[in-house]
């Protein structure tokens, strides 16, 4: 990278994370209705670029083959990938919608893929020719997007992707990915297990959706930390709860009968593990205390099962992308140079702050 690009990049990264700081989405949960916004603990903050990524050359409007574009004249989509009932997915639809206002985005277009590849390809195609100018797009899965990608590329539409990254080009198929380091939550999730657990017993696995890179690298990151720190934790059972609560308590029931001497869950989502708490629950078992469960996300009931001694440790995924995904764009048709990856920090929860940290759950 050159030296005067450089300083643009980092720029860019300090002024999206500042914009970031500056706004939380507000999201609507299950057992409270609606979330308390909290502008400093709920926001996104990017991570400071590393070596790497600092002499890279990023992605700008004329390597993408686009053209400028002030968002308070355009039309941007944004494609969700799963149905709304998890807190996940309602909070980061918000979080893009709230921002679109506040901005003064022309038009926002938004649908939701229902957890159908099929039906997310042509959501993108449809917000094509609706006129977006702009795609944000949650991906269903790394790989099968091919399609709506050629869609955008032929009409030189950028496509910005959010918390899950796609098995493509950077700057040709897409323009960034914005999201978390996914192995690295996996390893501070066995580094929580450890602590709790004193580094022994018998260890469960609700893996996510096959597909992702975020099951991927929740899995690697989790069972490569424990195989390097904590030897006596036996991973005994590796089965997919599909990111759903529903499906989290079926597989929790059915290892209860057939490993009883489970004495961990690790969750790659809370939804999961939530519904891990209610297959012990049903089962007789105290989780937190007979069963430790560790769980990603931050969702405000994991965070409150943590707080009611029902839980034992949470590592944060934060889905309010809204300013992050904006404050992004704004630089990319400004003409700043972009990373291919923008990573944001993540917090974690355990028993001793999260009755304190509960507003800036969602």
């Amino acid at each position: 990278m050159t030296t005067s690009r450089r300083p643009r990049i980092l720029a860019a990264l300090c002024l999206t994370a500042a914009a970031a700081l500056t706004a939380a989405g507000c999201a609507k949960q299950e057992s409270s209705g609606t979330a308390d916004a909290d502008s400093t603990q709920g926001a996104q903050v990017v991570q400071s670029p590393t070596a790497a990524e600092s002499a890279a050359d990023g992605c700008t409007l004329q390597s993408y083959g686009a053209a400028e574009l002030d968002l308070k004249d355009a039309v941007v989509g944004f494609s969700q990938s799963e149905k709304e009932a998890n807190p996940f997915r309602i909070a980061e639809t918000q979080s893009i919608k709230d921002e679109a206002a506040k901005l003064g985005v022309k038009k926002l277009l938004t649908t939701n893929a229902q957890s159908q590849l099929s039906k997310q390809i042509s959501d993108i195609q449809d917000m094509l020719a609706q006129g977006a100018q702009l795609l944000i797009v949650a991906p269903l899965n790394s790989d099968g997007l091919e399609p709506a990608l050629q869609a955008a590329a032929a009409k030189h539409v950028p496509v910005i992707t959010v918390d899950r990254k796609l098995n493509a080009t950077a700057c040709k198929d897409y323009v960034a990915f914005l999201g978390s380091d996914f192995v690295e939550q996996g390893k501070r999730a066995a580094d929580a297990m450890i602590e709790v657990t004193g580094g022994k017993g018998k260890v469960a696995i609700l893996l996510g959706s096959s597909g992702n890179n975020v099951t991927t690298d929740r899995t690697k990151g989790f069972v490569d930390q424990i195989k390097a720190k904590a030897p006596g934790l036996e991973i005994v059972a590796q089965q997919t709860g599909e990111f759903a609560r529903d499906k989290g308590q079926q597989v929790m029931e059915q290892l209860i009968q057939s490993k009883p001497d489970i004495t961990a869950v690790y969750a790659e989502n809370d939804e999961m593990g939530l519904g891990a708490v209610t297959a012990l629950k049903g089962a007789g078992k105290k989780p937190g205390k007979d069963v430790k469960v560790i769980s990603i996300d931050g969702t405000r009931n994991a965070v409150q099962a943590l707080a009611d001694g029902q839980y034992n440790g949470v590592i944060e995924s934060n889905p309010r992308f809204g300013p992050l995904a904006f404050a992004t764009a704004q630089k990319f048709f400004a003409g700043e140079a972009i990373p291919e990856n923008v990573i944001i920090s993540d917090r974690a929860y355990d028993a001793s702050n999260a009755k304190d940290s509960l507003s800036g759950a969602y």
